[in-house]
């Protein structure tokens, strides 16, 4: 549950490699921001093969909230929109609220994990589902028929879920709203969840007492980056903040915030 977007973010050695020659003395093509038209949030950047993809939260009354568009670029000055890349009519158990994606690659097929329901409680259907497709832009099928956490442990709602490949091949996901993140390792084929080293299926790793949800993780120089929304989403104290630890389990030291409102802009 991050922000609207204005800008897409993909690895440096990415966007270098990619980026288009430009004659000395030439200004560069930008695309100029917002750089997608309509209201997207949660935008999720990824970087497949040569081409840049954004898939974001459409943004709309949740009962209207039911399906996914993704945006492709070769440049990340031009987009292509792919409408209605994963919606609920491939969903059986989805019913509104389609939010917050997160989408990887695996021996060449595409997961788009999302959150589903707003559920409140265990006794209601809904959570973290995955899909996948044999393309970026789908279309997607639920791969599942039901969702990979769709009850509460360690106080997390199962919402804004982040799915990240570590170094040794480890396929893990991080999620949690209502002030509570998890961690989980994820099976192979992603259809549940194995132990982590302590034995836990579920561990919690709420960075600081200040993590709302929207939780992001990447690894630099061998150390893990824990980034997370803190504040009220529709107040001026919404902010992104982020946190370092040594391994994906923590314990996690948070540093400070690194984006938030500046009230001369808006």
């Amino acid at each position: 549950a991050t922000a609207v977007f204005t800008a897409a973010a993909a690895p440096a050695a990415s966007a270098a490699s990619a980026a288009p020659a430009v004659p000395v003395g030439a200004a560069a093509a930008t695309s100029g921001n917002p750089i997608l038209p309509g209201w997207y949030a949660d935008p999720e950047a990824a970087v497949f093969g040569s081409t840049y993809w954004i898939f974001p939260t459409s943004s709309a009354p949740y009962a209207e909230q039911t399906g996914f568009d993704a945006f492709s670029s070769p440049d990340l000055v031009q987009w292509t929109r792919h409408r209605n890349v994963l919606t609920t009519d491939a969903i059986a158990w989805a019913r509104e609220a389609l939010w917050a994606p997160s989408v990887v690659e695996r021996d060449g097929r595409y997961y788009f994990f999302f959150s589903a329901n707003d559920i409140k409680s265990d006794q209601e259907l809904g959570g973290i589902g995955v899909a996948v497709a044999d393309r970026p832009e789908g279309p997607y099928r639920d791969l599942l028929g039901k969702p990979l956490i769709g009850t509460f442990h360690n106080g997390a709602q199962p919402i804004d879920q982040f799915v990240f490949e570590d170094d040794d091949g480890a396929w893990y996901m991080i999620y949690g709203g209502w002030k509570h993140a998890n961690i989980v390792r994820l099976k192979d084929d992603f259809t549940g969840v194995l132990p982590l080293a302590d034995g836990t299926l579920f561990k919690e790793i709420t960075p600081a007492p200040e993590y709302v949800e929207g939780p992001l993780m990447f690894k630099r120089d061998g150390r893990y980056y824990f980034m997370w929304s803190e504040g009220g989403w529709g107040g001026p104290d919404y902010s992104v903040a982020y946190a370092i630890a040594d391994a994906p389990t923590g314990p996690f030291k948070r540093i400070g915030r690194i984006l938030q409102q500046d009230p001369a802009i808006a």
